[in-house]
Formats: structure tokens, C-alpha cells, sequence
């Protein structure tokens, strides 16, 4: 047995190890033999051979399409016709074609596609490794662009050093972070929701739909081209600008990478690009995801894995981005898609039901990331528990940094729609927040871009309703709005505090964005009134949104000052179930919480040593809060018992408002009588 494999910490693992050790083996062999005796990264460079560049006297266009038997280039340049000297050659066995084009061919911003020709068949296609696809505005068709300005974008920050503490994530979508009922687009949230991030204290950026996808109402998730940026929402160089200028300013940023499956679009996508069903995806009944209604990749063919490989790699050199956030992990691992299961016995991760293939591809890609850009983050949204996946490859995991720990939001909107809070389980809720696989880090969220769209609720709207549109001004008060508000804030302060890596938080959810997501569609006509964010809420001191603006923003420098998720240790000193009090401690600060909805309690004992002042509290008329609390005071711990008792236990007594949260730092001893 390997003592360094992660393994070592779970003894429920012991009658599985042979078959992880076999998993990571096969890994460690595909590598040899995709790399012999190169590296990772020198495989991954399919974006530099395959799909058009520029050489020095002419153009050059590569396709991999083993079914083809003829392709043609076609574009404004031939009048959308074939041409005979637009045949592209196929040069090899493996079904390369090759054409080369005269520099004056081809001009800047022209459209173009294959022509591609199969036995029995022909059809237009977008080349799968394009790096610009738009789409006409009028006719809906998409084609790919020539791409090559005069003036190539001129990165400030060169090589940026991502900070070397845990991510705190901003979840946003540039479409829809516009407050006007448009397509929002890199420019528009780089001048004006940048800003708002960098002062809201979040050190890490998460786009969501950056890579093409044909239909805006899929939230980025139906992808036609891997290796474009969503033209809707402006140039590479747009692009480019936002990721520098959010360097600039010291924020790193991931992207939403979607290798878990592609759109069904035969026009647009990979489905039939050379009328082969087997080309990128499953030819059998493993091609459609039943529930996506989209195509599965097969991860057991080099030519895929040289495509999904060679996408992690471009994005983090083309654009430099700091790392991803793998989505549909779960759906890639299990030949069902881990559909309609719990995922209670470990026997369920080693059943035959795995697909190891997708697991080999999970360890090559991320050992991929971490040796081509040291600091890159990946973060897995993996919600069966899979051992390994967010241990590190040289522990024989599967390498990921970091999991999304799903089940998070998941029980926070079960609690808030079927238990009265005063019949909340404290025990059974810090259970819930900090439990995780020993070898693992995670990220915790309330609530991500998921529980905001039409179809869901987030959780100020199950708690506040409909006084969400009559009951946020400042001056008014009932039980509804007053309890809504302050769990908004218990909620995530918990969260947060608890989380055992990193935080995460979808635009707009941290004030308590009144609207649901609703893209436009068919269904509403194809408005846009609920693709936006309303930031002028957080904005206006009348309003309670500016209350829980502050409050996030306090909440979020805890983390800046105190680095409290760098110590993943969560140390539970107090826990009272009857009186809905809990406290622990992360790092340096003390964490007190009295999640009752009506008793307030005096001298509350607290089982702790020390000096201690307020560093937030979650009843200040700031947040919004009703000003219960003395900030100022400093708190001093005494004795239970008599003081002539020796050894006798040292509390911190507390007034402990309803619905309040209090986080304490400690401070050093100025003199003996102070204990």
C-alpha cells in the first residue's frame, strides 16, 4: 500500500485501494503513451496545428475529419460556393486535411465554413478548433471569423502571481451583468461591474458561458465551439482587457469549463462534423445525455483527449486565465450520470458503473493545469463524493484543488422550505457545513447561479416572498422581511465561516437580488427583463439591499484580514441546540451565533480564554441590523465558579441578541487582573 495515497486517511477505503491504484495506473499509462518522452503540455498544442493561422507568406487551415472524403473552404471569399482550389488536402492516415491559402485570400473579419463531403452526404460545418464564431444578426446562422487585427491586444500583466491564499469567488455572467434589458458585454462589465467586485473584496472571478453556444437561454452550457469566446458579448480583445485589468487590480480569474458534454447541433457543433456519428462523442446509445438532451464525449479516444487537453491549455495561454471550474464532473465519471442516486455506500464509487476513461481524462487534465501554469486553480463540481477527485495526483487523486461542495445550498433550501427555524437542528446544520473527505478542500456557497434561475428560488426570495417588492425600504418593518433579513446574513456568515477551503457567491445574490434568471426565450417572448442585475439597489442607503451590500463586504474582509480560510481547521467550542447557539473558532477570530428567531440571552456563557473585541456584528444598524450590541466594549473571560476555585473553567459571558451573529478577534493579555 502507497503511504502516500489519500487513501491512507479513510479506512471505509481499505477494500478499494487495489482499484484506485489500478485507476491512477492506466492514467499514468495513457500519459506515456500520449507524451513518450515529452510532457503534458507539449501534447496539449492541437490549437497550434489544427484549425487556421496566419504563416508569414499565406494562410494555413488544418481539420481533423477521418469519415470525410472531400472538404471545402467556403466563405464570402468564394461567394459561399466550393472552389476547386479551396479543396483542402487530406495529408495522413489519421484523416488530416490540410490547405494552404494565399495571404491575400483571406482578410481580417471574413466569414467562412467547411464544406465537408461523407459517403451518402455532405453538410457545412464550423471547424471544430475556431478561435472566432459570430453570428448573423439577421439570418441567426453562425460562421466562423478570420481573426487577425492590425493591433494584437498588448497585455499589461505579462505574467500574473495569483494571491497564494484561499479563493474567495465572485460567480458572474457577462451577459446579464448589464442592468438594462440587453446582452451585457466584456466591455460594459470590465468599466462597470469590475470595479464593484475589486470593492466588494472578492480575490477571484468566475465567468460562467465564455465558450461558444449557439442558444443564449442555455446558460453557456450547450457548447458549439470550444475554442471561441462568445462573440455576443465582444471581441477576443474585450476579453483579453478584462482578464488584464482584473490582474491589474490583483484578482485571478477562472472560467466556467464545460468538458462534460457538447450541444446537439449538427450545423453548429461537433455532433456530424465529418458525418460520423463516432468522431468526438459515443456513436452508441452512450451519445445523448437523457437529461441535457446534448452529446457525450468519448474520453477513450487520443483525438478527443488531444482536443479537451489541448482547450484547457489554450485558455490559459490565449487568455490567460487562471484556472476552471470543471463543470458536470459527476455526469462525466458514471455511465448513468449519477442520476437519481444518493450516493450512500462507497460501494457506489467502485461498482463497474464508473467510466474510467472520463477519470483518466479528469487526472491528465489536471496535471496538465497545474504543471503548465503553476497557481491555476481547478475546482471540480462533483456532488457524488467521488474519493481522490480533489486529491492531489501525486497522492494518486485525480488532482482537482478544489470540490463544490453541492450539497451545501441543497440542504440550506430544503431547511429554509420545510423547517421553522426555531425547529432548526444546530447540530445537524454544522455537520452539514463542515463535513467533507479528508483529502479534499472545498468551495461553500448558499446559493450559486442555480438556485437564482426561473424553475428556483434563492433564499431571501423563499424567505421574504412577496414583500420583496413592497417591504425593502428602510423604514419598513415586519416579521417577514426583519426574519428574512437577518438569516440572509446568518446564513452566509455561517457558510463562509465554515467552508473548508474557499466561498463562492453568484452576482447579485450577496444583496439579495430581488429577480429570478429568466433568459430570453420563446416562453416570455424573448425579453430580457430578467437576464440583468440590478446593482443600483445595492447602491441606494434607502433600501435594505445596501444594508446586506455592507454586510457582505464586512463578511468578505474577515477573510482579507484574517486569512480565516487559509486554516482549514473549524474548532467547535459551543453548541446548545435548545437555544439555537452555536460557537467555534477559524483562525484567530471566535465565531458566536444565536440562530433563535425570539430569545435574546444575557451573560451567555461561552466555554473560551481571552481578551476579545467585535470585528462584525450582524445586529449593526449598518446591516440593516436593530443595534443590541455594545462594539465598543471589550470582552474579558472570568470565571464560572468562585474565583478562589483553582482551575476553575474561564467563559466569556455575552448578551446574544435573537437572529444575531457575533465574530470576536482576540486580543493580547495587557495584565494579569484581566483574567
Amino acid at each position: 500500500m502507497n503511504r502516500n495515497a489519500f487513501y491512507i486517511s479513510d479506512s471505509w477505503l481499505s477494500p478499494f485501494s487495489t482499484i484506485i491504484d489500478k485507476r491512477i495506473s492506466k492514467s499514468l499509462s495513457k500519459e506515456e503513451q500520449l507524451t513518450g518522452n515529452g510532457s503534458l503540455s507539449d501534447f496539449a498544442m492541437g490549437h497550434y496545428y489544427y484549425g487556421l493561422h496566419r504563416e508569414k507568406d499565406s494562410w494555413i487551415i488544418r481539420e481533423w475529419a477521418p469519415n470525410a472524403t472531400a472538404i471545402f473552404v467556403i466563405g464570402v471569399f468564394t461567394g459561399w460556393k466550393e472552389k476547386p482550389e479551396f479543396l483542402m488536402k487530406r495529408v495522413n492516415i489519421q484523416g488530416d486535411f490540410e490547405l494552404n491559402i494565399p495571404l491575400a485570400g483571406l482578410n481580417h473579419g471574413d466569414l467562412y465554413k467547411l464544406s465537408v463531403h461523407w459517403e451518402g452526404g455532405k453538410g457545412e460545418r464550423i471547424p471544430a478548433y475556431a478561435g472566432r464564431v459570430v453570428q448573423d444578426d439577421k439570418t441567426k446562422i453562425f460562421s466562423a471569423q478570420v481573426w487577425n487585427p492590425e493591433k494584437p491586444y498588448k497585455w499589461e500583466i505579462e505574467d500574473f502571481s495569483p494571491p497564494a491564499t484561499a479563493p474567495v469567488i465572485y460567480e458572474a455572467h457577462v451577459g446579464m451583468a448589464t442592468p438594462l434589458e440587453k446582452t451585457g458585454t466584456y466591455r460594459e462589465f470590465t468599466d462597470n461591474v469590475l470595479p464593484l467586485i475589486i470593492k466588494s473584496g472578492y480575490n477571484t472571478i468566475q465567468l460562467m458561458a465564455i465558450q461558444e453556444h449557439p442558444f443564449y437561454g442555455s446558460f453557456g452550457y450547450h457548447v458549439s465551439s470550444f475554442f471561441a469566446a462568445s462573440s455576443r458579448f465582444g471581441t477576443p480583445e474585450d476579453l483579453k482587457e478584462l482578464v488584464d485589468k482584473a490582474h491589474k487590480a490583483g484578482l485571478r480569474v477562472i472560467m466556467d469549463l464545460v468538458h462534460s458534454h457538447s450541444v446537439r447541433n449538427e450545423n453548429e457543433g461537433l455532433g456530424l462534423l465529418d458525418g460520423s456519428a463516432g468522431q468526438y462523442f459515443h456513436p452508441n446509445e452512450r451519445r445523448i445525455h437523457r437529461a441535457w438532451d446534448s452529446l457525450c464525449f468519448d474520453y477513450g479516444k487520443d483525438n478527443v483527449l488531444h482536443f479537451l487537453l489541448s482547450n484547457c491549455r489554450y485558455w490559459l495561454e490565449e487568455y490567460k486565465f487562471d484556472g476552471f471550474r470543471f463543470d458536470g464532473i459527476t455526469s462525466m465519471i458514471y455511465y448513468d450520470h449519477g442520476l437519481e442516486k444518493n450516493f450512500t455506500s462507497y460501494d457506489e464509487y467502485f461498482d463497474g458503473n464508473q467510466d474510467e476513461d472520463a477519470l483518466i481524462y479528469l487526472y491528465l487534465a489536471n496535471k496538465l493545469i497545474h504543471s503548465y501554469k503553476p497557481g491555476a486553480l481547478s475546482i471540480a463540481e462533483e456532488m457524488s463524493g467521488m474519493p481522490g477527485i480533489a486529491a492531489d495526483t501525486v497522492n494518486k487523486g485525480y488532482g482537482f484543488d478544489y470540490r463544490l461542495s453541492m450539497g451545501v445550498p441543497d440542504f440550506w433550501i430544503k431547511l429554509v422550505k420545510e423547517t421553522f427555524d426555531e425547529n432548526w437542528d444546530i447540530g445537524k446544520l454544522m455537520y452539514e457545513l463542515t463535513q467533507h473527505r479528508p483529502e479534499e478542500k472545498i468551495i461553500s456557497y448558499c446559493e450559486s447561479h442555480d438556485q437564482a434561475l426561473v424553475g428556483d428560488k434563492t433564499l431571501i426570495f423563499r424567505m421574504i416572498d412577496a414583500e420583496m417588492y413592497s417591504g425593502m425600504d428602510k423604514s419598513y418593518h415586519s416579521v417577514v422581511t426583519d426574519r428574512g433579513i437577518a438569516l440572509h446574513k446568518l446564513i452566509r456568515l455561517i457558510t463562509f465561516s465554515t467552508s473548508g477551503g474557499g466561498y463562492l457567491n453568484f452576482m447579485g445574490n450577496e444583496f439579495g437580488h430581488p429577480e429570478w434568471i429568466d433568459f430570453p426565450r420563446e416562453g416570455n417572448n424573448w425579453s430580457y427583463k430578467f437576464a440583468l442585475r440590478q446593482w443600483q439597489l445595492a447602491e441606494n442607503k434607502e433600501l435594505k439591499y445596501y444594508n446586506l451590500s455592507k454586510f457582505d463586504k464586512k463578511m468578505v474582509k474577515l477573510h482579507h484580514d484574517f486569512k480565516i480560510l487559509d486554516d482549514l481547521s473549524v474548532n467547535k467550542i459551543y453548541e446548545n441546540n435548545s437555544d439555537k447557539v452555536v460557537a467555534f473558532t477559524r483562525g484567530e477570530l471566535l465565531f458566536v451565533f444565536n440562530f433563535h428567531p425570539s430569545l435574546s440571552f444575557t451573560d451567555y456563557g461561552i466555554p473560551v480564554q481571552g481578551r476579545f473585541r467585535i470585528v462584525l456584528d450582524s445586529d449593526d444598524p449598518l446591516f440593516g441590523g436593530f443595534n443590541r450590541i455594545d462594539r465598543n466594549a471589550v470582552y474579558l473571560s472570568i470565571k464560572k465558579a468562585e474565583r478562589n476555585i483553582i482551575n476553575a473553567p474561564l467563559y466569556l459571558y455575552l448578551y446574544l441578541p435573537s437572529r444575531t451573529a457575533l465574530v470576536f478577534k482576540k486580543e493580547p493579555v495587557r495584565r494579569a487582573t484581566d483574567l
